[in-house]
């Protein structure tokens, strides 16, 4: 244990500067820390990787992603290196050339989808197709079936003849009947949806993730674009897991670069450009623009910030 532990922690410190650790909650009786499974790992690189990304902040699944991800890496490399981090898709059991022979995969959108505003009602989707915005979901949130088929009418009708993509928030079998141009569902989502129905609808499909396991698991079903976050706190939804920060989102940008990506959560025109330099091609902006004194005037100003 004691080589383990000397190599997770030539790890931690190589990358303690870089925004990669998050405060780790304090452990319990009745909630006890991550538990690393010693006999199913591959060698001591894969323990001490997950053990360093457990005292990094990461959650469990991650960890134990990670983990495997740095036993890969050091195969690899011909050699244990703390200096680096696992950012291949091979290192994380990833085939990106395959998508294009994956007949399940679903529709392509643009690589850069650009400014992605994320708006409450098909009022708003109207007033961004105004402002010329790239990229606009409606977010509608309601338990009436007839005011959701509404929204999601008046929003597609609100994109036609315009250069604005459409996504629909959760609603997949209305977003099908309305003939929207994408689904972006959450991880919760993939369980209930039928993934097959859209696919074969000709929708294409966003996939929120929030980490590394999440992103393998999103990598399965081939999706139009995958979403990461939340970067920043965010009171829009309650988010499974703590800000992931932007040294994280470089990673994650790296890694998963064979996707169009969206990076998602508490971003505003202060930390768009930040966010920009992680090389996603689209960041989604709620606030930033509904609490905006002038939206129209916002779009641009975010969509320059991006561009600087």
């Amino acid at each position: 244990m004691s080589l383990i532990r000397d190599l997770a922690d030539q790890i931690i410190a190589a990358h303690r500067n870089d925004d990669l650790c998050i405060a780790i909650p304090s452990f319990s009786i009745s909630s006890p820390p991550p538990r690393i499974d010693n006999e199913a790992a591959a060698d001591h690189y894969e323990l001490a990787g997950a053990l360093a990304a457990i005292e990094m902040g990461f959650i469990e699944s991650d960890a134990k992603v990670l983990g495997k991800a740095w036993s890969r890496m050091t195969l690899y490399d011909g050699g244990f290196n703390p200096f680096k981090w696992p950012n291949r898709p091979e290192q994380f059991d990833l085939l990106p050339w395959t998508r294009n022979m994956n007949p399940n995969a679903f529709k392509e959108c643009p690589k850069r989808l650009g400014l992605y505003g994320v708006m409450p009602d098909a009022d708003w989707v109207k007033r961004m197709v105004e402002a010329e915005i790239p990229t606009v979901q409606l977010r509608f949130k309601s338990e009436d079936r007839y005011k959701i088929r509404k929204q999601i009418k008046e929003s597609v009708k609100a994109v036609e003849g315009s250069n604005t993509l459409l996504f629909i928030n959760d609603y997949w079998e209305e977003a099908i009947d309305a003939e929207a141009y994408g689904v972006h569902l959450g991880q919760e989502d993939m369980e209930t949806a039928n993934l097959e129905k859209i696919r074969e609808a000709g929708l294409r499909l966003g996939l929120s993730t929030h980490g590394y396991a999440e992103l393998a698991y999103a990598d399965r079903f081939c999706p139009s674009y995958i979403a990461m976050g939340a970067v920043f706190p965010t009171n829009l939804k309650k988010m499974p897991t703590a800000p992931q920060g932007l040294g994280r989102l470089y990673q994650y940008a790296k890694l998963m670069g064979h996707y169009p990506l969206v990076a998602i959560g508490g971003i505003d025109q202060d930390s768009i450009h930040a966010v920009a330099k992680s090389g996603v091609g689209s960041i989604a902006v709620v606030r930033a623009i509904t609490q905006a004194k002038d939206p129209k005037l916002a779009v641009r100003h975010l969509q320059d910030l991006m561009q600087a």
